[in-house]
Parts: structure tokens; C-alpha cells; sequence
């Protein structure tokens, strides 16, 4: 399997840096759309390919601008949610870092499926969870991913994408080995 995590494009609760952290479910701002619509010539979805995305705004939004001339199959997990790198529990979760609820979910995308592996509430958040939790979580998610035809594509948050990257093998990552604003690296083999 192939696997190509994406980072969300620039995001409203970094217009004013950091006061804008504790924002609740910030969108895509225009230079964040502006940044994904640049990134669909660089990355083409095709209808068999399947897109796992984090149940957060921006990233939803993302997925929206990524998909609109081409529709792969979109499947939304709190697994790909924001997590924080490097992990540290006695870190309180920013507000900005909020995923949507189940309900939500359904209400404002009632098109788009609900991949639930491993996961029997959604309220456990994998932005605090035990690295043996989450390791055992995102294995499930990835074995998933494995019996999916196509190519895999992960639009997520940096922490998330960069403990998954750790997790398929990559080693000695650290905050400076981020995707930023619409980066995207490609896995083969996985």
C-alpha cells in the first residue's frame, strides 16, 4: 500500500497567533484555500483511491477542495484527528484541536461515510491518549487501509501525521520534520 498524508492548508486560528488557539472548529482561510487549490496539481485523486480524514474543519474543508473535480471514497476517523507531537499528557488540548462529534458529523456531512476501527467512542480523544493506545488504534486503521483498493491518501494535522509517519518506520522526526501548510509526503510499501 501507498500512503500520502496531506496537512491542511492555513487555518483561521492562526490569523492571530497564538491568540487564536482556543478557537472552536476554525475553518480554511483564503490563502489556506488558495494553498490546497495549488496542491490539486500536484496531487490527483482518482475515483478508486480512498481518503481518510481527520473530523476537524479545516480539514473536512480540505478534503472538499481536493476532491472536487475527481471523487475517491472519503472516510472520516477520529484516528487521523489532531494529536500532539511530541506527545505530552500534562499538555491541555487546545480548543482549536476539537474534533467534530459523531452527531455533528452526520449533520453538517451527511454524505461522507464514518470509519469507526477500533474506536467505540469518539469522545477518546488520540490528542492525550497513550502512545501504546494510540500505536495499537492506528495499527487497526492502517490494516484497514491495507484491504483498500487504490491509493491511500491521510488529510490530517502535522502532530498526527508525524507520529503515523514514526509508526511506519520513519525514525528520529521532530517538529522540524513538519509538513506545514499544504505539505504532503508520499509512504510507498507500507
Amino acid at each position: 500500500m501507498d500512503i500520502t498524508f496531506i496537512r491542511h492548508g492555513h487555518a483561521e486560528h492562526l490569523l492571530n497567533y497564538p491568540s487564536e488557539l482556543n478557537r472552536l472548529h476554525p475553518g480554511l482561510t483564503a490563502q489556506g484555500k488558495e494553498q490546497i487549490t495549488a496542491l490539486c496539481k500536484l496531487i490527483q485523486v482518482k475515483p478508486d483511491d480512498t481518503i481518510v480524514v481527520s473530523p476537524a474543519k479545516r480539514t473536512l474543508e480540505t478534503v472538499e477542495l481536493l476532491t472536487s473535480s475527481a471523487r475517491g471514497r472519503v472516510m472520516i476517523s477520529p484516528l487521523v484527528g489532531p494529536r500532539m507531537f511530541p506527545q505530552d499528557s500534562s499538555y491541555t488540548p487546545l480548543g482549536c484541536d476539537q474534533i467534530y462529534s459523531r452527531a455533528e458529523i452526520r449533520r453538517l456531512y451527511p454524505d461522507r461515510q464514518i470509519i469507526d476501527v477500533g474506536v467505540n467512542d469518539w469522545e477518546e480523544s488520540i490528542n492525550q491518549m497513550h502512545a501504546r493506545r494510540f500505536t495499537l488504534l492506528a495499527e487497526s486503521l492502517l490494516a484497514w487501509c491495507r484491504k483498500q483498493k487504490g491509493h491511500i491518501f491521510m488529510v490530517s494535522h502535522d502532530g498526527t501525521i508525524t507520529n503515523y509517519r514514526m509508526l511506519l518506520g520513519e525514525q528520529g522526526l521532530t517538529r522540524n520534520d513538519f509538513l506545514g501548510e499544504a505539505g504532503y509526503c508520499t509512504i510507498r510499501n507500507v
